[in-house]
């Protein structure tokens, strides 16, 4: 009994004793659990806080030293993705808090969205350690050798974003509502993404600047590949990038025998090589090498072809794709012109007196002559020849409005029911006042003021003349 008593009061003290021990420990863990002192919102600049896991810490709800935190993503997870070959798995980090220990932990949130919490950043807020690091989500490409006639592929699959998809939090689809299927884009920036190594271009709407953001764009363009991978963007035959392979240059020469400008002659054959000739090979517009060339909306502004047919037909026969063909042009110079009525450069007239009753010429259609078509006059300061005035000029006043010459001679200037003034072109006139003159000067346009229709001579003199100096 005694034995039995001393045993019981024994393993009495023994439990007694664990309990005191236990509770001393609770006490002493709950003491040093740590206390936040700060935390606040980071205010640098968002792409400046992007940062990814170094695997070595879990992700908690509250800082992981604090009462109550509780795991969020574990330390096996954080791993993977500090070795994750996706751009979802970057973080944003949007606040730091620091601990009565003097341990700074950041709250992070993955650019998915799918983890959000604290996570050990070191001892010092002003540089990102312990479980993360700086990341650079993305990184400089090189531009494509063609930045302009881009299409949208397939909107639905690929469209544009607020910045590569994934590698800034909250990055956003752009509406694509008022965009065209016929609309063009142009490209100004390129990037790839870290992680994956995919490409992606910033593009502008050419018919509304509006419309702008970052485009998947594939590999990108290798010039001297037979087909591109474009992702969500694609070019018309039309528009085709041009290669030593499938391209000739065409160089115009001025009078000097400088360049005054260059075009790119693309061919719609398939599979040509740098080298071979390309004969009668055409482009997208059905057109051949010469053509091309003979085509005025190709030659360089405020330029004329000088080469005959046959001269342009000569050079295209030796063309090959990869080479240069040289074609010669020569300046189309211009002069301003000013009206006259009468021999006299004093008795000046204003377009619009000149214009009433039938408008024979406008002033904006009619204010600039060229010598197009006169080709030994190359340049600004060659003399205007007689010719030009007897038959090119009033042709090119008539050409400029669409009118004919009964326009012009029955142009009239009404005065009551009695008597019109006609005014009709002089070329003889015209020639003489302008003797010498020179292209790139003003030239004066003479016209006669003739009374027509009339019941009875008038009484009046003719109009007065103008103090208008101004050359239309």
């Amino acid at each position: 009994m005694q034995k039995s008593l001393k045993n019981s009061l024994y393993l009495g003290l023994a439990v007694l004793s664990l309990g005191a021990v236990a509770t001393v420990s609770t006490t002493a863990n709950a003491a040093s659990k740590a206390k936040v002192t700060s935390d606040v919102t980071l205010k640098t600049a968002a792409e400046s806080r992007n940062v990814e896991a170094t695997g070595t810490n879990a992700l908690y709800s509250k800082p992981g030293t604090v009462r109550g935190a509780k795991r969020v993503a574990s330390k096996t997870t954080m791993k993977k993705m500090a070795n994750s070959k996706k751009s979802a798995d970057y973080f944003r980090a949007y606040r730091v808090a620091k601990t009565n220990r003097g341990t700074v932990y950041y709250k992070v949130v993955s650019m998915d969205g799918k983890y959000r919490g604290y996570i050990y950043g070191g001892k010092d807020i002003k540089a990102f350690a312990g479980g993360i690091k700086s990341a650079d989500t993305t990184t400089t490409a090189s531009m494509p050798a063609k930045t302009t006639g881009y299409h949208l592929a397939n909107a639905n699959k690929n469209g544009l974003w607020t910045a590569p998809k994934n590698t800034q939090y909250k990055a956003k689809s752009i509406s694509l509502y008022s965009v065209n299927k016929t609309d063009t884009f142009t490209v100004s920036k390129a990037e790839n993404k870290t992680r994956e190594g995919s490409l992606y271009y910033y593009v502008t709407d050419d018919n509304d600047n509006s419309i702008a953001g970052w485009i998947y764009a594939g590999k990108g363009y290798n010039a001297s590949a037979t087909t591109q991978s474009l992702g969500g963007l694609s070019l018309t035959a039309e528009n085709a990038v041009a290669t030593e392979n499938n391209s000739v240059t065409v160089n115009y020469l001025g009078a000097n025998g400088n360049s005054v400008g260059t075009k790119m002659f693309v061919t719609a054959v398939k599979n040509t090589k740098k080298d071979a000739k390309v004969n009668l090979d055409k482009n997208i517009n059905n057109q051949t090498l010469a053509d091309f060339i003979k085509d005025a909306t190709n030659t360089p502004a405020g330029y004329k072809l000088s080469n005959s047919d046959t001269d342009v037909d000569t050079i295209t026969n030796a063309a090959v794709y990869g080479g240069t063909v040289r074609v010669n042009v020569y300046k189309a110079a211009t002069s301003s012109i000013d009206f006259y009525y009468g021999v006299s450069e004093t008795q000046k007239l204003d377009v619009t007196t000149l214009s009433k009753g039938k408008p024979a010429i406008s002033k904006a259609n009619a204010a600039l002559l060229t010598n197009d078509g006169d080709k030994t006059v190359v340049t600004n300061g060659a003399t205007v020849t007689d010719n030009f005035f007897s038959d090119k000029l009033f042709s090119k006043l008539l050409t400029s409005n669409g009118n004919d010459a009964a326009s012009v001679a029955n142009s009239t200037i009404k005065n009551g029911d009695k008597y019109y003034i006609s005014y009709t072109y002089n070329k003889e006139s015209t020639a003489a006042v302008n003797a010498g003159v020179k292209y790139g000067s003003t030239i004066k346009v003479v016209f006669d003021a003739n009374y027509v229709k009339a019941d009875s001579l008038p009484t009046e003199a003719l109009p007065s003349a103008t103090t208008d100096t101004t050359a239309y």
